[in-house]
């Protein structure tokens, strides 16, 4: 049986660039440039350049950069300001789940095409699912990394819990099946889930 939520540490669902994206000024323009091209963002909201700078120095949690400050202009509408952006950048935009646990990252999204969108999505309770057929798995120094041809994502595994996951998908099971027999937190199996469907690897089956 899976863990009780209410023993299990948060989640963190974290924004990055990718590290080979490098931000900087032009003007009044922040200009971002990588091998997947060149973003301009036009005189951004003092909260939106603050959110890029942090992000191109790793994963932030974004609700940390929104909070009330005179300094930033942030505030309850800098967060939809901030996604708005970041929605138009999302080639270059890396998200990330975490565990409030200090081990590191569970897994993270990584975009790999100029058309990459990536949202996470909530799987029905009792549809079986599977690993895509195209999907291989490979191993990168201490990351399993799970990618597809057809896809514009890959998904780098960090910890053994989002490769538990992965493992049962070769064969098509249910979210409610996995969070049954998973040593997991519920949300925890399903927030990996929610990655990994959201970056296409998974598909219905049955």
């Amino acid at each position: 049986m899976s863990s009780t939520e209410g023993s299990a540490p948060r989640l963190h669902h974290l924004w990055s660039l990718r590290e080979d994206t490098v931000v900087g000024w032009e003007g009044r323009t922040l200009v971002l440039s990588g091998p997947l091209g060149t973003e301009r963002v036009e005189d951004p909201e003092p909260a939106v350049a603050e959110a890029l700078r942090r992000m191109e120095l790793g994963p932030v949690l974004l609700a940390n950069l929104v909070q009330p400050s005179g300094e930033t202009g942030a505030g309850p509408d800098a967060y939809t300001v901030i996604l708005s952006v970041l929605s138009g950048i999302s080639h270059v935009v890396i998200r990330t789940l975490s565990l409030e646990d200090l081990k590191g990252p569970v897994l993270s999204v990584v975009p790999e095409g100029r058309t990459a969108r990536f949202s996470l999505v909530r799987l029905s309770a009792q549809q079986s699912v599977r690993l895509r057929p195209t999907v291989t798995i490979t191993v990168r120094k201490d990351v399993f990394v799970v990618r597809s041809h057809a896809l514009e994502h890959r998904v780098e595994i960090h910890r053994p819990e989002a490769m538990w996951v992965v493992s049962l998908l070769a064969w098509p099971m249910t979210p409610d099946a996995m969070v049954e027999v998973l040593p997991l937190p519920a949300e925890l199996t399903l927030a990996i889930l929610g990655y990994l469907a959201g970056a296409g690897m998974t598909v219905a089956a049955g």
